[in-house]
């Protein structure tokens, strides 16, 4: 099976699509216990606002505004990422009434959390801060104007068990997964998937919900895991280009075009249906 065409959900913003298991998630992270979903207000921005920057999954719980990604690969730019969602989010709180923004009343805004769930295989802490100072040139961190602070915390099998514990859906997420990855070993990844589905199934892990969505998770998981692969075969294969031209020029805008053009040329070849094997071998050729 290649890649769909079209891209839909990921299987996590699919498994986190209700009030009910987004308030499930936020009292685990937050180690909270809110118990009314009417709390819960769901903005998340669609791609239609950012080209192939849909955010994964965005909501206000009282006076909080919650940005969560889930990531295989960490981004060291997801500061900056979270900060074009929140001015975006922001953005429409202020255009709700076009008048409030000019009035000499204060325009009252959710505080901002931004989450980062990691899963990849590369070993990383527990919990890491990423912060938006970190980017500024000749930064003086003392005289900062402006900072933002993404908390990446380490999803992967018995990293945060407290974490595992008060989320069943979350843990549930993190089994099938880790059941693909053991199952990949001896399988296709179509196959493995499958098995996947089915032990947790027979297992009662994500029951209700594999039972009633198995063929769109087998989907889901087969172009997301495509995508993983493709993006490491472009780091290996074409992005290396784009950091050679960058030193050989001496600048590092030369390094940063040639990663974000390789990856959105991945992504093209996604959308189109290509096979690894295919994409491979254009990004071989560029």
């Amino acid at each position: 099976m290649t890649a769909n065409k079209k891209y839909k959900d990921t299987l996590f913003r699919h498994l986190f699509n209700t009030e009910e298991k987004l308030l499930e998630l936020f009292n685990a992270i937050f180690r909270t216990n809110y118990q009314d979903i009417r709390a819960i207000t769901i903005n998340t921005l669609g791609d239609i606002l950012f080209k192939n920057m849909k955010n994964d999954i965005s909501f206000i719980i009282h006076d909080t505004l919650v940005f969560i990604e889930h990531q295989s690969t960490v981004n060291e730019n997801m500061p900056l990422r979270m900060l074009m969602f929140l001015s975006r989010i922001y953005e429409k709180i202020a255009t709700a009434d076009p008048k409030a923004i000019f009035r000499q009343r204060l325009l009252e805004l959710p505080n901002p959390q931004f989450i980062v769930l990691y899963n990849g295989k590369e070993d990383f802490p527990p919990e890491k801060t990423l912060r938006l100072s970190t980017a500024l040139k000749n930064s003086d961190e003392k005289k900062n104007f402006i900072d933002l602070e993404v908390r990446v915390i380490n999803i992967n099998k018995g990293v945060n068990p407290e974490l595992e514990r008060k989320s069943k859906t979350l843990a549930g997420y993190i089994a099938l997964i880790e059941k693909v990855r053991e199952y990949e070993k001896k399988h296709s990844l179509e196959e493995a998937i499958r098995l996947a589905v089915k032990y947790c199934i027979d297992n009662d892990i994500l029951k209700e919900y594999l039972k009633q969505n198995s063929s769109e998770v087998v989907s889901m998981l087969t172009t997301e895991f495509d995508m993983d692969i493709a993006l490491e075969v472009a780091r290996e294969e074409g992005i290396e280009k784009g950091i050679e031209k960058g030193i050989k020029e001496g600048r590092k805008e030369g390094m940063e075009k040639g990663m974000e053009k390789t990856k959105n040329y991945v992504l093209e070849l996604l959308a189109q249906g290509l096979s690894q094997e295919e994409i491979k071998k254009k990004i071989e050729e560029i």
